[in-house]
C-alpha cells in the first residue's frame, strides 16, 4: 500500500513542478486509484502485483468512498457559499420580497436552519406578542434573548428605576443609565440589539385595574417579579384570559421555572402555591442575596421556553417545574398537578380533562 501512496506523491510532485492544474493532478491520482482497484478485483490473491499494493481491495474502496464523501461535502459547501454571496449582494435597503428583509434572514439564519424551527417557526416569532412583567434580574436576560430571537412585539412593565445595586446581575442596564426608569433602559438595550422588533415600555406598576386590558393585547406572559401580590395578580389575570404564563423565581443560589397554562390542561400558579408565604418566609433578593449569574441562567431558560411555546418546538414545561441549584450544579424536574379547589382556575378548566392531566375516560 505504501508503494501506491509513494506513486501518488510522485505524480502530485511532478504535476506541481510542471504547473499542472490541481484539478488535473487529482484526476491523475484518481486514475491511479482506479488502476489499483482493478488489479485487486481481477488478479488472483497471490499475484505479486496485488500483494505489493496491499493484498486486498477493501482499504482502497474505503479510501475511495471517503474521498467521494469529502468531494460531496465540498460541493454542497460551495453551493451554500454561492447562495450566501448572492444574498449578500442584495442591497440592504431593497424592499423585502417576503415577511423578512435580507438582513433579517441573515440575522436569524441559525434559527432557520434548525429543523424544529425553520422559516415557519421564525415567522411565528415575528408575529408573536409577548409581555414581560419586570425588567430586573430575570427580565434582563428574558428581554434581551426575546429581542435577539426576533419576537415581533415585546411589552415590558416595571415602575422601578435603575440603581447601582442592580448592576451586579441585571445585565440589560448599564452604569450610565442609573436613575433611568428600567423599562426605558431595557428599551434602549433591546432596540440597540435588534432594531427589527417593536418594544412597548410601560413605566408603571401592574395593578388590577390595568392588568386585564394589558394582558389582552399579548399572546404570552412572562413573570419575573419577586413580589407575591404581583405574582398572584398576574396568575389570576392570565387564567381569566386563557393566556399561558411562564413564571420564574430566584433565591440566593436556586432558581425555578414553570409554565402555567390551565386553559390547555395544566395547573396554574395558585394550584401549586395556594397562599402567599407569611412575611419573612420568602425574603426578596435584596434581603437574602442572589448570586449574579443565576438570573441569567433562569431568565435564559424562560426565554427558551417562550420560544419553544411560540414555535411549537420540543416539549414545553406545562405541568412541570424545573429547579436549578447553582451551588451544586444540579437540575431536577418535578411534576405539577392541578387542585380541584383552586380558586383561580378550577372554574375555567376545559371540559373533559381530569385533575391528573389525563383525558377523562
Amino acid at each position: 500500500m505504501a508503494l501506491v501512496l509513494v506513486m501518488a506523491g510522485v505524480l502530485w510532485g511532478i504535476g506541481a513542478f510542471m504547473g499542472t492544474p490541481r484539478r488535473m493532478r487529482w484526476i491523475m491520482i484518481a486514475f491511479l486509484w482506479v488502476g489499483v482497484v482493478v488489479i485487486h478485483l481481477t488478479l488472483p490473491d497471490n499475484a505479486p502485483l496485488r500483494l505489493s499494493t496491499g493484498g486486498s481491495a477493501a482499504p482502497w474502496l474505503l479510501l475511495g468512498g471517503f474521498a467521494v464523501l469529502v468531494l460531496a461535502y465540498r460541493a454542497v459547501l460551495s453551493r451554500l457559499r454561492a447562495r450566501a454571496d448572492d444574498t449578500a449582494a442584495i442591497p440592504q435597503d431593497a424592499a423585502p420580497t417576503g415577511p423578512f428583509s435580507a438582513t433579517e434572514l441573515d440575522r436569524y439564519a441559525r434559527h432557520i436552519v434548525l429543523r424544529e424551527l425553520g422559516g415557519t417557526g421564525q415567522r411565528r416569532l415575528k408575529e408573536a406578542k409577548v409581555l414581560v412583567i419586570g425588567a430586573g434580574g430575570l427580565g434582563s436576560p428574558v428581554l434581551l434573548y426575546l429581542a435577539a430571537a426576533g419576537v415581533g412585539t415585546i411589552g415590558v412593565i416595571d415602575d422601578d428605576s435603575v440603581d447601582n445595586s442592580n448592576l451586579q446581575r441585571q445585565v440589560i442596564h448599564t452604569d450610565d443609565r442609573i436613575g433611568m426608569p428600567k423599562v426605558f433602559s431595557a428599551e434602549a438595550a433591546m432596540r440597540a440589539q435588534n432594531p427589527f422588533v417593536t418594544v412597548r415600555p410601560y413605566n408603571r406598576r401592574l395593578t388590577a385595574d390595568l392588568a386585564s386590558d394589558l394582558f389582552a393585547e399579548y399572546d404570552l406572559i412572562l413573570d419575573g417579579t419577586d413580589d407575591s401580590a404581583t405574582r398572584y395578580l398576574v396568575n389570576a389575570t392570565a387564567v381569566a384570559l386563557g393566556k399561558p404564563l411562564i413564571s420564574g423565581a430566584l433565591s440566593q443560589w436556586e432558581g425555578q421555572i414553570a409554565l402555567f397554562d390551565p386553559a390547555r390542561g395544566g395547573p396554574c400558579y395558585q394550584c401549586i402555591f395556594p397562599e402567599a408565604p407569611a412575611a419573612g418566609l420568602a425574603p426578596s433578593c435584596a434581603e437574602a442575596g442572589v448570586i449574579g449569574p443565576l438570573p441569567g441562567v433562569v431568565g435564559s431558560m424562560m426565554a427558551l421556553e417562550a420560544i419553544k411555546l411560540i414555535t411549537g418546538a420540543g416539549q414545553d414545561l406545562r405541568g412541570r417545574m424545573l429547579i436549578h441549584d447553582a451551588l451544586y450544579a444540579e437540575h431536577r424536574t418535578i411534576r405539577l398537578h392541578r387542585r380541584d379547589d383552586c380558586p383561580a382556575c378550577a372554574a375555567s378548566r376545559p371540559v373533559g380533562v381530569t385533575t391528573d392531566d389525563q383525558p377523562a375516560a
